[in-house]
């Protein structure tokens, strides 16, 4: 195995994790990777040893999907019966399932864009100047789309409500400002 798959494979979790977020469907995100994997191999020369193989996965991976997307607004789309119908058993960890559910629809509401900016900063651990390379976006973009996920996100999930109900920190009112409460 030579040095380039050996680097292409060390990629392959994180890959399937963003295309799992992404497309939310264990079998399309792996086919979105074995897409992603065979056009990397396929255009490895372009690849220069040295950059970022991440970031330029990542990118092989964001334009796939993006062309997926539009084949499928093309096309027409197609929902499996397995989606449509409810799942009407608890898991013993309940709370946990349930919130990750929550924070799955609310991730689906939000605009594509705003949702690969989410999952690039927020589960893989990206910084900005990576994601605006890999979305070709200028980091000013990356940081509005972001600010308005996470916003969009906290109301989505009713945590907006929360965060205007908690009273003003002890240092705040010791400095002589007034909360409204």
């Amino acid at each position: 195995m030579n040095d380039f798959a050996r680097l292409l494979e060390a990629e392959i979790p994180r890959l399937r994790r963003y295309a799992r977020a992404l497309t939310r469907d264990v079998s399309r995100a792996d086919d979105l990777v074995q897409g992603c994997l065979t056009r990397a191999v396929a255009k490895q020369h372009l690849w220069q040893p040295g950059t970022d193989l991440r970031a330029w996965l990542f990118t092989i991976l964001h334009n796939q999907h993006v062309n997926e997307v539009r084949r499928s607004v093309r096309e027409g789309a197609n929902v499996p019966i397995e989606d449509a119908a409810p799942a009407l058993t608890a898991q013993p960890n309940a709370v946990d399932a349930l919130q990750l559910r929550d924070l799955e629809r609310a991730l689906a509401k939000l605009a594509p864009e705003q949702r690969q900016v989410i999952l690039l900063v927020g589960l893989e651990g990206m910084p900005y100047e990576e994601v605006a390379s890999i979305l070709d976006i200028p980091i000013g973009t990356v940081r509005s789309r972001l600010s308005r996920g996470r916003g969009q996100l906290r109301i989505l999930m009713g945590m907006d409500d929360e965060r205007s109900a908690l009273p003003a920190p002890e240092s705040s009112r010791a400095a002589g400002h007034v909360s409204a409460a």
